[in-house]
C-alpha cells in the first residue's frame, strides 16, 4: 500500500489505499519512513509524497486509531525524518488532506495540490491534541489565528483558500500534476549536492 518509485535521484512515495481513502496504518507509516531514510541514505536530491486516487489521505485508519495509533509516536517520528531531510521535499497532494496525514505534508518544503482538494484537521472534535510539531509548522506557515481555525475551530479549508493563506504553494490540475514536479525538481536534479544541501541549510523553518 506504500509504493516507491526512483526517477534517477528523484525519489516517489505513493499511498496506494484509494479504497480506504488513503487512511494510514502503523506500517503504512513506517514504510514511509524507512522510504525517507533509503532516499537520504541515497543521496537523493529530491523526495516526493503524492497519494492514489482522489484523495491524498483521511489520516489514521479507523480500527487502528481506536486501537492506539491516533496518538502513536511514529506520527511525530516520521514528520521529523521528513523535516531532516537535506534534499527537498514536495507533498504533491492529489486529494483532501486529514488528520494525522498533517504532520507529513507540513514538513515538507513544499506544497502543491489540485484544485478540488480540502484540508482539515478535527483533533479537537475527536478529543485528540495533535502531533507535537504541527501547530508549530502551520503557524509558521499560515500565522497563529488561522492554525486556531484548523486545530481549535475544526474549519474545513478549501484549496483555494489553502493557496491565499499559504497552507499550499501552488494548484495545479490533477492532469498536470507529474509534470509540476518535474518542473519543481528539475533545478536540485542538476546541481552539486554541496549547492542544494548548502542553499536548504541556509533557509529557516
Amino acid at each position: 500500500m506504500i509504493e516507491v518509485a526512483q526517477d534517477g535521484d528523484v525519489w516517489t512515495v505513493r499511498i496506494n489505499r484509494p479504497d480506504k481513502a488513503n487512511s494510514l496504518t502503523r506500517d503504512m507509516l513506517a514504510g514511509i519512513f524507512e522510504a525517507a531514510g533509503a532516499a537520504e541514505a541515497a543521496g537523493a536530491a529530491a523526495f516526493v509524497l503524492t497519494g492514489a486516487g482522489k484523495v491524498f489521505s483521511a489520516g489514521a485508519d479507523l480500527e487502528e486509531a481506536r486501537a492506539g495509533l491516533a496518538t502513536d509516536g511514529i506520527w511525530e517520528d516520521l514528520s521529523g525524518r521528513i523535516a531532516a531531510m537535506p534534499c527537498l521535499t514536495v507533498a504533491a497532494l492529489n486529494g483532501t488532506l486529514a488528520g494525522g496525514a498533517f504532520g507529513m505534508v507540513l514538513a515538507c518544503d513544499l506544497r502543491v495540490a489540485v484544485p478540488g482538494a480540502k484540508f482539515f484537521y478535527p483533533v479537537m472534535k475527536l478529543g485528540y491534541l495533535p502531533q507535537p510539531s504541527d501547530p508549530g509548522r502551520m503557524a509558521a506557515l499560515i500565522g497563529p489565528a488561522r492554525t486556531r481555525m484548523i486545530l481549535m475551530a475544526a474549519q474545513r479549508i478549501e484549496a483555494e483558500t489553502a493557496l491565499s493563506w499559504g497552507l499550499v504553494d501552488r494548484l495545479v490540475a490533477p492532469e498536470d500534476m507529474a509534470d509540476t514536479v518535474i518542473e519543481l525538481t528539475e533545478a536540485v536534479r542538476a546541481a552539486p549536492v554541496a549547492v542544494r544541501t548548502g542553499i536548504k541549510r541556509m533557509i529557516p523553518g
